[in-house]
């Protein structure tokens, strides 16, 4: 049985199908549902620089979950922005909020850039301590 449900959310064609399913998931189990977006920080830069880019980032992440907060009509659900490398964010969050299922939007990517490195999926699959559905 599904208790909490978490959806990774990017705004990208894929997140937004994997959205879908989420919402779906957790209407059909009753399932809380936690929407998670993840600002990326930067890595160099001046405590000026890097406040504003944490602020735009910030800013571009509630916008992408706006439109999703209309759309939760009947389900308990939670939305958050975190910062930092989104695959520990992802496992950082399911793991403190004891999910029990995670949903990930997954893209089709050729396979050279497969091999070199693996999606931010792949990873949160091979992470979790929960299921996880990766939606195309």
């Amino acid at each position: 049985m599904i208790r909490k449900l978490l959806i990774a959310y990017d705004g990208s064609d894929a997140a937004k199908g994997a959205f879908n399913f989420a919402r779906a998931l957790a209407g059909e189990h009753g399932a809380e549902l936690h929407v998670l977006a993840v600002a990326q920080v930067p890595k160099v830069g001046a405590d000026v620089e890097t406040k504003a880019t944490i602020e735009h980032e910030r800013q571009h992440c509630e916008l992408i979950l706006q439109p999703l907060r209309a759309r939760m009509a009947g389900l308990r659900v939670h939305f958050k922005v975190a910062f930092g490398e989104p695959v520990m964010q992802i496992i950082r969050y399911a793991e403190s909020h004891q999910i029990d299922h995670i949903v990930v939007g997954h893209r089709s990517r050729p396979l050279i850039k497969r091999w070199l490195a693996s999606s931010t999926a792949e990873r949160v699959i091979a992470r979790a301590r929960c299921s996880v559905s990766a939606i195309r």
